[in-house]
């Protein structure tokens, strides 16, 4: 194993910027200067990201900004002593003792190990004391190195013991029955936080009279679980966790009090006192088993309203039906342009009675004659394959975040019957809904240990599948069908009218530019997705809508691109400069999210910028009559587009207004100075 740090990487006493964005950047320029990385803004870019995430500084003026990076090439830390400190967010104020932490994409256990090491040295006095003592490059690095050295991991009954020891002396002095507690730590990148949180609560826990704690990190370097038998003999559990608790079902009945993985680090012991009251309170949450039960969205659900809880879960359906609209559509697109408009008079036929050595001889609708007309029809089949199992998986997964993975099964079932029925979209989240509020309720009987292996895997799923779904088949499955007939057809005849068309495209735009990305923005996409499925040479209402969508869904990311970056650059902070230049591709591949940073720092101007420009793109895009029909892909899709300059020409109008919009607002009631200190978040990735 090469060396993670060396003197190259130490920066001693100087300053490197006034924010701890400079900081970052700074060291992982000191990164890649050594041959450590590729890119120093690939690498400050992902370290950026899990710093918006959640912010690394820790009290006793340490930050340990850090990132799993494809442009890291060996595992590596940056080392800095800052003159003055900056600050990373801690609540004690800015920290001089800051480590760059850079692993790559596919680091191996024994490196990562060492840097999880490293995490759980800086809760040491006498180490971040040695580093601000140190007087050369050479000795900071001799001190990390020797924190770092490779030691034996204790097992866990060893890692007990002196817990366990502590009791017995506790128990000698106090009168007071023994609780017993277990906790589980992660983090997003399980290097740092997920190991400084478990020293921090392990020490809690040998300082708190008649306790005993032990905590089962789980690290990128994988994890070792607890014994049954220990969590078992627990009176209550917590999970300091930014990410799902692996294997959560373990815990199942336990009291359980739930934080990210930073409170963990800077408030153990009270969160040891939650876990205390918890376990004397008949009422208090309890884990229900798997991944949703235990996972870190699930934290404040407790302080959630009812509506962010079912907004919550029905953007997870909706994520995870997103990469089958996307996979299938443009597959569907791809099969007509191999195979022409007509292919999906014979697709299923062709697949099944021809080959590439049999290819078909009658009814060629391909430009590209019989071998078109068989690949068209083989990609246009995948594709409507996956397009058929969106609303049984929207239903699916909404279940499985209500009930984790028992509500999966009746989910996709009710979803299926939803299809079934006609019920469409609509039947799917009623579906969803009722499989995962009943495989909920289900899964809090207290079985007997006997059956309790059973009811995740056979019991929840059976009676889960029965009760939901014939509640859709018997009662509700005919009225939510004869619902989404009138939508679909007042909608399509809304479409098909040229005022109508253009007054729906107006809403559509402003729906799609609300939220941008949010849940106002999904009702539009999902609405327009799953009416793909319904389209044809005969009813072309849905590429319409498909169109309309996609476009005004373009318009934020490019307009704000537009502005930044060419139209008024010096109304921009340097960091939102930089994300407009990112924002030119995500807004070209229809990522609606692009704008985010710059709805997030400025809501007011750019909000209402945006949808003025997409209502005027969806308008405009109704009025000329464009069809899509491929759901995503922005540009890149040009080739399922019709007519094809139509759907640039509307982006375009309004792209511009929107920019233009948003450079005057920039100039009322702010000024450059203001603008100077504001600062972006960075730019999000996840598709429309």
């Amino acid at each position: 194993m090469s060396d993670i740090i060396t003197p190259e990487l130490v920066t001693l006493d100087v300053s490197l910027g006034t924010d701890k964005q400079s900081v970052i950047r700074a060291l992982a320029e000191r990164v890649v200067a050594q041959g450590r990385a590729r890119s120093a803004q690939e690498l400050f870019d992902d370290a950026w990201a899990r710093e918006q995430k959640d912010e690394t500084g820790l009290p006793g003026g340490i930050g340990i900004p850090h990132a799993r990076s494809a442009s890291v090439t060996e595992p590596t830390l940056a080392f800095a002593r800052l003159a003055p400190g900056v600050d990373f967010g801690a609540p004690d104020g800015p920290a001089d003792i800051v480590f760059l932490i850079a692993a790559p994409e596919g680091a191996d256990e024994a490196h990562l190990s060492v840097l999880s090491q490293l995490a759980r040295s800086l809760m040491k006095d006498d180490f971040t004391g040695g580093l601000r003592r140190a007087s050369s490059n050479a000795e900071a690095v001799r001190i990390i190195t020797d924190a770092i050295a490779p030691a034996a991991e204790p097992t866990v009954a060893e890692a007990a013991a002196p817990v366990a020891a502590t009791r017995a002396e506790a128990r000698s002095t106090t009168a007071t029955k023994t609780k017993k507690i277990v906790a589980v730590t992660a983090c997003a990148t399980g290097i740092a936080h997920t190991f400084m949180a478990a020293d921090a609560l392990t020490a809690a826990g040998a300082e708190t009279d008649g306790v005993e704690l032990i905590v089962e990190p789980q690290g990128s370097s994988g994890y070792k679980a607890l014994p049954q038998s220990v969590i078992d003999d627990a009176d209550a559990v917590i999970f300091a966790v930014d990410v799902d608790v692996r294997e959560p079902q373990r815990f199942a009945g336990k009291p359980v009090v739930r934080a990210g993985v930073k409170r963990g680090i800077e408030q153990p012991k009270q969160l040891i006192a939650e876990a205390l009251a918890a376990s004397e309170n008949p009422n208090a949450a309890r884990v229900q088993g798997g991944a949703a039960a235990a996972s870190a969205s699930d934290a404040p659900v407790a302080q959630q309203s009812v509506g962010r809880r079912i907004q919550r879960w029905l953007l997870t359906g909706v994520s995870y039906m997103i990469p089958f609209v996307a996979g299938g559509g443009l597959l569907i697109a791809l099969g007509f342009l191999l195979g022409g408009y007509q292919v999906t008079q014979n697709a299923a036929n062709v697949i099944i009675q021809n080959s590439l050595w049999d290819l078909p001889t009658d009814g060629i609708t391909s430009p590209l004659g019989p071998v078109g007309q068989y690949l068209g029809s083989v990609a246009f089949m995948i594709g409507a394959t996956s397009m058929g199992f969106i609303v049984a998986v929207l239903a699916g997964f909404i279940a499985y975040a209500i009930a984790d993975r028992p509500g999966i099964a009746p989910g996709f079932v009710a979803g299926a019957v939803a299809v079934l029925m006609n019920a469409g979209f609509i039947g799917g989240i009623i579906g969803g809904l009722l499989a995962g509020f009943i495989a909920w309720w289900l899964g809090r009987f207290d079985a007997p240990r006997w059956l309790r292996g059973l009811m995740p895997v056979v019991i929840v799923p059976f009676l889960g599948s029965i009760f939901a779904s014939g509640l859709m088949i018997l009662f509700l499955g005919r009225p939510i069908a004869a619902l989404m007939t009138a939508l679909t057809d007042g909608l399509t005849g809304l479409a098909s009218s040229g005022a109508g068309a253009i007054v729906l495209g107006i809403i559509l735009g402003l729906m799609m530019c609300f939220d941008l990305g949010g849940p106002v923005n999904k009702v539009a996409y999902v609405f327009a997705t799953t009416g793909l499925a319904a389209a044809s040479q005969t009813n072309t209402a849905p590429y319409l809508i498909m169109a309309a969508v996609m476009a005004a869904g373009m318009v934020p990311p490019l307009a704000m691109a537009l502005a930044s970056t060419i139209l008024a650059r010096g109304k921009f902070t340097p960091v939102e400069r930089e994300n407009g230049a990112a924002a030119w591709l995500l807004g070209a591949s229809f990522i609606s999210e692009g704008a985010i940073p710059f709805a997030a720092a400025d809501p007011l101007r750019v909000i209402p910028a945006s949808m003025v420009g997409g209502a005027i793109t969806g308008g405009l895009s109704m009025l000329i009559g464009v069809q899509s029909y491929a759901p995503h892909g922005g540009i890149f899709v040009l080739f399922a587009i019709n007519p094809v300059w139509g759907f640039p020409l509307a982006i375009i109008v309004g792209t511009v207004v929107t920019a233009l919009i948003v450079v005057a607002l920039k100039g009322i009631g702010r000024s450059t100075k203001d603008a100077a200190v504001t600062e972006a978040a960075p730019v999000a990735t996840v598709a429309a």
